[in-house]
């Protein structure tokens, strides 16, 4: 679990901003009002247009098939995002969701629903996501809004939604 409540989460998280290709959004992740706020300002000025959070996690369990993460928003879309590395390849899942402003929201993601990506662009030949080979987490916003954002994030919870099989099953 990563608990946003605590006053020191938001150090464990390093920020790209579009200025990594010329772009002039701002964003920042801090610690207010117990929780962690990612927050900043979209420009689509010189082809920007995103601000993004990550950081490195120890990789879940290999039965965990999902994600469940706390939030506040402000109507809106951001992109839970999950980069994996396996036999030295790193790809990038996301998954998008919808806010609604001021209100407290639990949502689940089940890894099944992610989809590989690199650069925007979706992939059509990545392999499947596996909480095993998790390495990072991070979240994204890049929904063409020239304006401020704020995403008050409280906690994410690993979880198993599908029953566990057991080998005398088969």
């Amino acid at each position: 679990m990563i608990d946003f409540t605590q006053a020191s989460e938001h150090q464990n998280w390093t920020v790209t901003n579009d200025d990594v290709m010329g772009g002039i959004s701002t964003g920042d992740l801090i610690y207010l009002d117990n929780m962690s706020r990612f927050r900043g300002e979209l420009s689509l000025e010189n082809n920007g247009g995103f601000s993004s959070i990550k950081r490195s996690i120890e990789s879940p369990a290999h039965e965990i098939d999902s994600a469940e993460l706390v939030f506040v928003g402000d109507s809106r879309t951001y992109q839970l995002r999950f980069t994996t590395s396996k036999d030295g390849n790193r790809v990038q899942y996301k998954h998008d969701f919808d806010t609604i402003k001021g209100e407290r929201l639990n949502k689940v993601f089940h890894f099944n629903d992610f989809q590989a990506v690199f650069r925007g662009r979706l992939l059509s030949d990545a392999p499947e996501l596996k909480a095993q080979d998790i390495k990072q987490i991070g979240f994204l916003i890049a929904d063409k809004q020239s304006s401020p954002f704020e995403l008050d994030l409280i906690q994410l919870h690993f979880r198993t939604l599908q029953p566990i099989r057991s080998p005398e099953a088969d």
